[in-house]
């Protein structure tokens, strides 16, 4: 007879999976409220998968629970939960079900398949520098999916517009969808690091999030939306930076953001007097 230290142990070990079935559930919950046309529960549905989705790999971490079978749900619950789920809610939407819609829609579909297999192809190179997983190939899943609908956000919040209009939904769809299959690099959650002087006004952007989210969740969203395509430019400059120091690729993403820090701050290399130095002149005394 099992004890029951270890029958807890075991459904301990279910969690992550539990998780990830709750995603797919959420997302494809998305649809059924979309044909109903209830938008707002339609991405408030999308969300609650992507929160589903950022737990389960952690919890599964920490609770030494990666498995095989794991891994590959993970990547069919992504598949419906990102990259269906919402394509259909737009196609039934702001892309009017059209036959042009449908299109657009599928190419989004597809590039979310494509974004999610070469990411388990990634996994298993042991080739590729430590510093490498600190960066998404592309933007992630459950980011692509909230930024691709962005604009019924938008349409939930301002009413009808240019930002509700076929070809401008079908334009973003597909931009996203190019962001999501393209090799531009974006920061991983993990990378970030909160230092403990900044504990307190981590904790007030929380609350001022949540009153966000309360009182103007649409107008949040595309907040959030905005600001994670603001820090692309930034993750493409950051990668850039550490492929190009090979002695900074074993070391902490703080402790780099530190070195770079102390570059910016220290005098500039090219000064007046090393230029008149480079000409073979001397600065009058």
């Amino acid at each position: 007879m099992s004890s029951p230290r270890r029958v807890a142990s075991s459904g301990l070990l279910l969690l992550p999976s539990t998780l990830t079935i709750l995603a797919l559930c959420s997302g494809l919950s998305a649809v059924k409220f979309a044909l109903e046309n209830n938008l707002g529960a339609a991405l408030a549905m999308i969300g609650v998968a992507a929160v589903l989705d950022s737990l389960d790999g952690r919890l599964a971490r920490m609770l030494d629970a990666t498995t095989k079978i794991g891994a590959e749900l993970d990547s069919l619950s992504d598949a419906i939960s990102f990259g269906v789920a919402p394509a259909l809610v737009l196609y039934v939407t702001l892309l009017d079900g059209t036959n042009a819609g449908w299109i657009v829609a599928l190419v989004y579909a597809v590039s979310i398949v494509l974004r999610l297999a070469r990411f388990n192809t990634l996994l298993d190179d042991d080739t590729a520098p430590a510093y490498t997983s600190e960066f998404f190939t592309g933007v992630p899943a459950p980011a692509g999916a909230l930024i691709a609908l962005a604009p019924i956000a938008a349409y939930l919040q301002w009413g009808d517009g240019w930002w509700s209009s076929f070809y401008f939904v079908a334009a973003w769809t597909i931009a996203s969808a190019a962001l999501i299959v393209s090799r531009v690099p974006t920061l991983a959650m993990k990378s970030f690091s909160v230092p403990r002087r900044m504990a307190a006004l981590l904790l007030i952007g929380v609350a001022l999030t949540a009153a966000a989210l309360i009182t103007y969740p649409f107008v949040l969203l595309i907040v959030l939306v905005v600001a994670y395509l603001a820090h692309i430019p930034f993750a493409v400059r950051s990668k850039r930076w550490v492929a190009a120091r090979p002695e900074v690729w074993d070391s902490k993403p703080a402790e780099r953001r530190a070195e770079r820090r102390a570059i910016r701050r220290a005098p500039d290399r090219v000064r007046p007097d090393n230029s008149m130095a480079r000409l073979g002149l001397r600065r009058p005394r």
